[in-house]
């Protein structure tokens, strides 16, 4: 049996936060959360070491969020947010302007900013070439910094 409560201990903060990016809301995030540590505890992975269960689970957690928002469900709904907008002090220029990114903007962004994950390391999490990853943080951050400028 794995322990699932060590991982969600550990790495639990990092798998809601890159969820929370990606999805753009809290309730989205928690249902990729729930699952993510549900394919953990039913697969039972065994890591060479915490790097490697970090990543694991941080792979399944772009995976996942990347799944649910191509869902055909999901293009028919509208989310409660766009139907009942409110906006609090909490809400940021920075944070706004995320949130205007695509999500998978987003999902590069928080890795590399708030994860900590060099550009290398992404590639091999996400499976693609380091110079695909490095032009796409550019182009991610080129567009958050037109969506700055635009703010009033």
């Amino acid at each position: 049996m794995p322990d699932t409560t060590g991982a969600v201990d550990r790495w639990g903060p990092a798998v809601y936060r890159l969820a929370c990016a990606a999805t753009g809301n809290r309730s989205d995030a928690d249902d990729v959360f729930q699952e993510v540590f549900l394919r953990y505890h039913r697969s039972a992975p065994e890591f060479a070491s915490e790097a490697h269960e970090k990543a694991w689970l941080l792979r399944v957690t772009a995976n996942r969020t990347r799944s649910l928002l191509a869902s055909p469900w999901r293009r028919r709904s509208v989310p409660l947010e766009d139907v009942y907008a409110c906006s609090g002090p909490e809400e940021s220029a920075v944070a706004e302007a995320l949130a205007a990114l695509p999500p998978g903007d987003r999902t590069l962004l928080h890795l590399y900013y708030y994860e900590g994950y060099r550009t290398e390391e992404l590639a091999r999490l996400l499976g693609r070439k380091s110079a695909t990853v490095r032009s796409q943080l550019t182009r991610a951050r080129q567009k958050l910094a037109r969506l700055l400028k635009e703010e009033p």
